[in-house]
């Protein structure tokens, strides 16, 4: 069974700025989400009944001492907003998945607890794969295209259920220098995109807004 898309990651430098941005592109306001542990807060968009867009950026309200681990998604040296990576929901199991992926090549890596608390005070939990970055703490392998598991909690409502509205996901698209490296991948993770060689890394939805079609990179 193909694995579907539950959200796609966009990081910025400054969410709110990231935020100001999007509203103005697509006619829908992405909504507060919250802040994480690591030193992030995001904003999210619904893009269908079960995949979101999130918006995060470093949290100017957390500062992190000299030495700490980096920010996720490679926010720390991130200058420009762009599509990072993406997230597929992982059923029935994070742990079945990641068992049937492994055997066909492909090792999505280890279980890491996750969780944050809404502006409203629900508690969301989730548990996602995580693959050991290289370099400054970023791109895991397959640069980002490759996208990581997730499985929410059991009395966690889906995000696209609670955040904005308005905006649908109508197409997602891959791009990379190597193909033939990320392809077997994707398919390991019964992910039926075909990546299409570029120059860099780099992902391209195309979205139905009330403004409009409007492609996001």
């Amino acid at each position: 069974m193909a694995l579907s898309p539950d959200h796609l990651v966009y990081a910025a430098p400054d969410l709110e700025e990231a935020v100001d941005d999007l509203a103005e592109r697509f006619g829908v306001r992405p909504s507060a989400g919250g802040k994480h542990p690591n030193g992030t807060h995001n904003a999210l968009l619904a893009l269908s009944n079960d995949c979101y867009l999130e918006i995060i950026a470093p949290d100017p309200d957390q500062t992190q001492a000299k030495g700490e681990q980096p920010l996720a998604f490679g926010l720390d040296w991130l200058k420009i907003p762009r599509l990072v990576t993406w997230a597929v929901l992982a059923a029935p199991s994070l742990e079945e998945v990641a068992s049937a992926s492994q055997a066909a090549g492909y090792d999505p890596g280890v279980v890491v607890e996750g969780g944050r608390v809404r502006p409203d005070g629900v508690r969301l939990s989730w548990r996602t794969s995580k693959r050991p970055e290289t370099g400054e703490g970023w791109p895991p392998p397959g640069d980002g295209i490759v996208p990581f598991l997730i499985e929410w909690g059991a009395e966690t409502p889906h995000p696209s259920v609670t955040s904005a509205q308005g905006v649908r996901l109508l197409e997602l698209s891959l791009f990379h220098p190597r193909p033939a490296e990320v392809q077997p991948m994707l398919s390991a993770l019964h992910i039926d995109i075909l990546v299409t060689a570029g120059p860099a890394p780099a992902m391209r939805a195309r979205l139905e807004t009330p403004l409009g079609i409007v492609t996001l990179e």
